[in-house]
C-alpha cells in the first residue's frame, strides 16, 4: 500500500540526492517517492478518500435513532369560548348548557417538546445508505486509480526527460563530428584536393545541426522543468538511468486471462460499476414500495400561558407524552415521483451503457499493451541490430571518405542514420518499460510494488 513520506522525509531523500556523487543517476523508484511526497495531485486525492471514508459513518446514521429537542418563549394572546358543554363536579349538581370564557393579554407562553424517532421501514432510506456504502468503496477505488495514473505520469516525465538529454547529447556530438567534417573540407578545397560542394554541403549541415540543437536543448529543459516541479528536487539533481540493453520481463498470462483479469478488476470499470449500482438505487427510491416509512415515534412536550385578561389572571398548562408507531404513504405529490422514476430509469440506461463502452475500451487496450510486449523484444532486437549496422556503415564511408570513394554528404547522412537508429533504440526501451507499466494499469495491479519490481530491470540490466 503506497504511503505518503512525511516532510522530513522529503528533506532526506533531497539531501541525499544532493550529497551523491554527480555520476550517479536517477531511478524511477526515487523519481515516485519525490513525487509522492511532492505533487499536488496526491494530496488532492488523499484529501478525496478521506471524504469518502466518511461516507460509511453516514449509511449507518441513517438508521439510528434521531432526537429534537425544541423549545420557545414569546408573548402571547388567547381567548376562548366554549358553550353548550356539560359540567359535573363532586358536590354540584350536573348542568347542561354551560359556557367557558378564557382570556389572556399579552401573557407569557413557554413551550417545549422532546422527540425521537427510530425508523423501521424505508425503502427510499434503504436506497439511500447502499448509495453511501458505494460511494465510500468507489472513493478507495478513486485512489487507487489516481495513485495508477500519477505513476504513469511520473514515469512518462521521467522518460521524457531521458530521450530529450539524449537527443540533445546526440545532436551536440554529431554537430561536433560535422564541424570537424566542415573544417576538414575547407582545408581539403583550399589545397585543392576536395571540390567547394562539400564546404558547402558540410557548412549546411552544420546550421541545420545547430537549429536542432537549439530546438532540443528547449526540450530537455522543458521536461527537465516538468520533472522538476512534480519531484521538488533541483534540475541538476534529474539524471535519469538509461533502460538496459536487454529488458526480461516476467512471462505473462494469454490474452484471454489478462483481459478478464482488466474487466474484473480495472479500478476505472469498478467505479462504473459501481455508479450503476448507485442508479439501480435511486430508481428503488421512487418505486411504489420506496414512498411507505415505518417509524417508531416518542414524543413528551409542554404549552404553559400564564397572564391576565378579561375575566382576571389566568394559567393554562398542558402535558402532552406519546410513544407508539407512525406510518406515512405519500398518496399524490402532482406528478413528480413518477416524473423523477422516469428520469432516473433512463439515467441508469445510461450508466449502464457507459460502462459497456468502458468495457470495450478496457478490453481493446488490453490487447493494444499485450501485443506491444510481445512484439517489445523483437523490435528491441530489430532496432538494436539497425543501430550495429548504422555504426558499421558509418565507419566504412568514413574509411571511403579518406580514400575518395564516399563524397562529404555520404559521411554527412551515415552519421545521420547512425544517430537517429540510436535514438529509436532508447526510445523503444522506454516505451516497452511503459508499456509494462500501463499493462499493470488495466489489470489494477500498478502500485510502489509494482514500480519496484520495473526499476529493478534497471540495476540487474535486465
Amino acid at each position: 500500500m503506497t504511503f505518503r513520506l512525511k516532510p522530513t522525509q522529503v528533506a532526506a531523500i533531497v539531501l541525499g540526492f544532493g550529497i551523491a556523487s554527480c555520476a550517479q543517476a536517477l531511478d524511477l523508484t526515487q523519481t515516485w517517492q519525490a513525487t509522492l511526497a511532492h505533487d499536488p495531485q496526491i494530496a488532492v486525492s488523499q484529501a478525496a478518500r478521506l471524504a469518502g471514508s466518511t461516507k460509511k459513518q453516514q449509511a449507518a446514521a441513517l438508521w439510528r435513532p434521531s432526537v429534537v429537542l425544541s423549545a420557545s418563549a414569546g408573548a402571547t394572546s388567547a381567548d376562548s369560548t366554549t358553550t353548550g358543554a356539560n359540567f359535573s363536579a363532586t358536590g354540584f349538581p350536573t348542568s347542561n348548557g354551560v359556557e367557558f370564557n378564557t382570556s389572556v393579554t399579552n401573557g407569557s407562553s413557554t413551550r417545549w417538546t422532546l422527540a425521537a424517532k427510530q425508523p423501521l421501514l424505508s425503502a427510499e432510506r434503504s436506497a439511500q445508505s447502499k448509495q453511501l456504502e458505494i460511494a465510500s468503496s468507489v472513493s478507495e477505488l478513486e485512489w487507487q486509480s489516481a495513485q495508477a495514473d500519477l505513476i504513469l505520469r511520473t514515469a512518462q516525465r521521467y522518460f521524457d526527460l531521458l530521450l530529450a538529454t539524449r537527443k540533445l547529447e546526440v545532436l551536440r556530438q554529431q554537430k561536433n563530428s560535422v564541424d570537424q567534417a566542415w573544417f576538414e573540407a575547407k582545408d581539403r578545397f583550399a589545397l585543392g584536393d576536395k571540390p567547394i560542394t562539400d564546404t558547402h554541403e558540410a557548412l549546411a549541415r552544420a546550421m541545420v545541426l545547430q537549429a536542432q540543437v537549439l530546438a532540443a536543448q528547449n526540450d530537455q529543459e522543458m521536461a527537465q522543468t516538468v520533472l522538476a516541479q512534480a519531484t521538488g528536487l533541483n534540475p541538476s539533481e534529474l539524471r535519469p538511468m538509461e533502460p538496459p540493453a536487454a529488458l526480461q520481463f516476467p512471462e505473462q498470462n494469454t490474452i484471454d486471462i489478462l483481459i478478464s483479469q482488466a474487466l474484473d478488476n480495472n479500478p476505472l470499470l469498478r467505479m462504473q460499476a459501481g455508479q450503476v449500482q448507485v442508479a439501480q438505487q435511486e430508481v428503488a427510491k421512487f418505486s411504489a414500495l420506496g414512498s411507505s416509512t415505518l417509524d417508531v415515534v416518542a414524543q413528551a412536550g409542554q404549552d404553559r400561558l400564564t397572564g391576565s385578561g378579561d375575566f382576571g389572571s389566568a394559567s393554562n398548562t398542558a402535558n402532552q407524552r406519546m410513544i407508539g408507531l407512525q406510518w406515512n404513504m405519500p398518496l399524490y405529490a402532482g406528478g413528480y415521483r413518477s416524473a423523477r422514476q422516469e428520469e432516473v430509469l433512463r439515467l441508469e440506461e445510461k450508466a449502464q451503457a457507459e460502462l459497456e463502452r468502458s468495457r470495450q475500451h478496457i478490453s481493446q487496450q488490453t490487447r493494444s499493451t499485450w501485443l506491444a510486449l510481445q512484439t517489445g523484444p523483437a523490435r528491441l532486437a530489430a532496432l538494436n541490430a539497425a543501430h550495429q549496422a548504422s555504426l558499421a556503415r558509418l565507419d566504412a564511408t568514413r574509411l571511403g571518405r579518406q580514400v575518395g570513394d564516399r563524397t562529404t554528404l555520404d559521411l554527412l547522412q551515415a552519421q545521420n542514420d547512425a544517430s537517429s537508429a540510436e535514438l529509436a533504440l532508447v526510445q523503444a526501451r522506454s516505451e516497452l518499460i511503459l508499456s509494462r507499466l500501463q499493462m499493470d494499469a488495466w489489470l489494477g495491479q500498478l502500485d510502489t510494488a509494482h514500480l519496484e519490481s520495473v526499476n529493478a530491470l534497471f540495476k540487474t540490466g535486465g
